[in-house]
């Protein structure tokens, strides 16, 4: 079974649908609780969760991608839901085995953020969903093709 690290965003439940439908699939999905308030103990505590998991992937959602581009990861692919990269966080490029899944219909972060990480670091961008939430269908068949293929 496949280890996935999901770092949810700010203020987000530990069990959102994201993670429910990730477990559908039959992931074993970590999502460790991230500080709301301080961005650097979000990422010292996203850094320990990586340390002893040891997933296979990384998914981050909004702030939690911000998280996620400010790992010490190696390898480990990421996958990044509407990266909130502007707002949070000092990484202003990620690695290239990076996917990054985001719908021009966003309301909360702008869709051409995601387009300039992607063109900055030669990373793939999917466009997907009918908000900033990816919770619909077609969301989520693009993480469950972009996590099949990781």
């Amino acid at each position: 079974m496949s280890k996935v690290l999901f770092l949810h965003g700010w203020s987000s439940s530990d069990v959102s649908p994201k993670v429910i439908f990730m477990r559908s699939l039959g992931y074993d999905v970590l999502t460790p609780r991230l500080s709301d308030w301080f961005f650097s103990r979000a990422v010292r505590q996203a850094q320990a969760a990586y340390n002893e998991f040891g997933p296979d992937v990384i998914v981050g959602s909004s702030r939690g991608g911000a998280v996620a581009m400010a790992l010490d990861s190696g390898e480990t692919p990421l996958i990044l839901l509407a990266p909130a990269w502007k707002r949070w966080g000092k990484a202003r490029s990620v690695k290239k085995n990076c996917v990054v899944i985001h719908s021009p219909h966003d309301e909360f972060v702008p869709f051409e953020d995601s387009v300039e990480l992607c063109e900055a670091s030669g990373s793939r961008l999917v466009a997907a969903g009918v908000d900033h939430r990816l919770n619909c269908k077609e969301a989520r068949r693009a993480l469950g093709q972009v996590l099949g293929g990781s």
